[in-house]
């Protein structure tokens, strides 16, 4: 099996990306996570340009990697400048990596037009050669980034191909090409690689960005063309639009390809790390990510989930839990009875699909989803419903009336939010009253104050994420508005839906549905 080289920058590039500041704990959670993975190459950064990259170089020699190889990212030397007399390449030795990465121009508009290097051709080439010559002696690994080399190459082919040519007179290792501007089609791309592969006897890599939304697609025609060496960043980050994703590319060239990436018994932990790398940067996951979002294998049409069930092929081009990733069956005004069946058996409550309540379910479902209710994100929420039509559901407490004030007695001050409620269980009535931040978070700690009293696992519960939708906004302050709520306890997570024009009455139906959820689950488990 062909070995296809995995060069992760999601540390360096993909640490460009507008909405990313890694910490120095996050950057180095990220490498030990990566080592995870299995990838050959982590580019930690560029030491010198930053503290931060000098401390984590550092802070990596106290760590033990088992499958990955940490490189360094640097520049050449400055035009009329030795490559022991920089400091930055300098500083490049000093942090021990195992090996390293540098970039130098290879389109001749980079070297002597506006804001280039400001130095003659051949001046660029030197500064290539000796540099990664300089580097050979003091690591066994040193490659070569072409920045810009498909631009260059098509707007002055002999040059781009000298560059490369300087970089491996001076011993480079891998010759990477770089779509840095990420304009590039994938026919350009392979036309490029099939002319450079019988020229080169050294390894050609690929680092593609995704400015055209081709980043994927170039990487993968490159190492059809020839390309042994893939670089690019967990998720697509990167600056613009970001770098080719290797959430997408490890998978599609493994399992579509049947190339050797990272270890196949790690495949299985992609889209964990993929999670981890969002979660980490503090990062809004992409559900609709290919392979590893949380829509990649979610059915939502009747007829798509009926033929799934049946032959999950049918809608779906690999088996999800081989990237980690599991199927979804939503359930929404596009639902059939085979949607609600799967996911009633998901809740392990027993529901025959030639059964008359799998209809009614539909049905409601259908009604409420008109009225502006959503459950694809609310499962707690739904499993409740289900309950409720089957006649199985146990009420745990009933309302008798709540109160929500809101007062700012200044310009000076910030408001004050007090609830009052009043509960019924088993024939108690509970009558208690909190403030909090706000008038849902009121609400919230007075309903957990009044049923702790009865269920002291209430506890335990704690508001995760709380989101606003509001539906339609043509009604203005009138709208009616979608809230969500996601909770959790020791154990479990789950999500709860409401709906109302009254935004702090939705707020209420998601919370009680919430804290229903968790009296229900802690009475399957007695």
């Amino acid at each position: 099996m062909k070995k296809i080289e995995i060069y992760d920058t999601t540390l360096r590039d993909g640490a460009q990306s507008r909405d990313v500041n890694f910490s120095l704990d996050d950057k180095h959670d990220i490498v030990l996570k990566l080592d995870q993975l299995g990838l050959d190459f982590i580019e930690a950064g560029w030491p010198g340009a930053n503290p931060k990259d000098d401390c984590l170089f550092a802070k990596i020699h106290e760590s033990t990697l088992h499958h990955s190889r940490v490189f360094a990212f640097g520049s050449t030397c400055k035009p009329g400048n030795s490559p022991h007399k920089d400091r930055l390449i300098k500083a490049l030795i000093d942090a021990r990596p195992d090996g390293a990465t540098i970039f130098g121009k290879s389109w001749d508009i980079h070297v002597q037009g506006q804001g280039g290097l400001g130095c003659s051709l051949e001046e660029n080439l030197r500064i290539i050669r000796e540099t990664i010559s300089y580097l050979c002696g003091f690591f066994p690994l040193v490659f070569f980034d072409a920045e810009h080399f498909f631009d260059g190459f098509k707007r002055n082919k002999d040059y781009a191909l000298a560059t490369l040519k300087s970089a491996a007179e001076g011993g480079a290792q891998r010759l990477v090409l770089c779509d840095t501007n990420g304009g590039s089609l994938p026919s350009e791309i392979t036309e490029i690689m099939e002319f450079l592969k019988g020229i080169f006897s050294v390894p050609l890599g690929i680092h593609c960005h995704n400015d055209s939304d081709l980043a994927v697609a170039n990487s993968i025609m490159a190492v059809r063309s020839g390309a042994t060496h893939v670089q690019g960043t967990i998720n697509g980050l990167g600056e613009r639009c970001g770098n080719a994703d290797l959430c997408s590319i490890i998978p599609n060239l493994s399992l579509k390809m049947g190339l050797q990436t990272i270890p196949r018994e790690s495949m299985h932990i992609l889209n964990e790390v993929s999670r981890f790398v969002y979660d980490v940067g503090n990062l809004s996951h992409d559900s609709h990510q290919p392979y590893v979002g949380e829509s990649a294998f979610a059915h939502k049409g009747g007829m798509h989930v009926h033929a799934v069930i049946g032959d999950p092929a049918t809608y779906e081009h690999i088996e999800p839990s081989l990237v980690g990733n599991q199927r979804r069956i939503l359930v929404s005004e596009q639902s059939g009875k085979s949607n609600i069946v799967y996911k009633a058996r998901q809740f392990n409550i027993d529901l025959a699909k030639d059964d008359t309540t799998a209809s009614e379910i539909v049905k409601i479902i259908k009604d409420l989803e008109n009225c502006g209710f959503q459950f694809e994100g609310a499962d707690a929420s739904l499993e409740l419903l289900m309950n409720k039509a089957m006649g199985m559901h146990v009420r745990f407490f009933k309302l008798r009336g709540f109160r929500v004030n809101t007062e700012r007695r200044s310009d000076d001050t910030d408001p004050m939010s007090e609830a009052t409620i009043m509960i019924e269980v088993d024939g108690n009535v509970e009558h208690t009253a909190a403030m909090g931040n706000g008038p849902v978070n009121a609400l919230d700690r007075a309903l957990r104050k009044a049923l702790q009293k009865f269920y002291p696992s209430i506890e335990d519960v704690e508001l995760l994420d709380y989101k606003v939708r509001v539906i339609s906004s043509r009604t203005g302050t009138e709208s009616v508005v979608r809230v969500l709520i996601g909770s959790g306890d020791k154990k479990d997570h789950w999500n709860t839906v409401g709906v109302s024009t009254n935004i702090i009455e939705a707020s209420w139906m998601a919370l009680v549905d919430s804290m229903d959820y968790k009296l229900y689950k802690d009475s399957k488990e007695l």
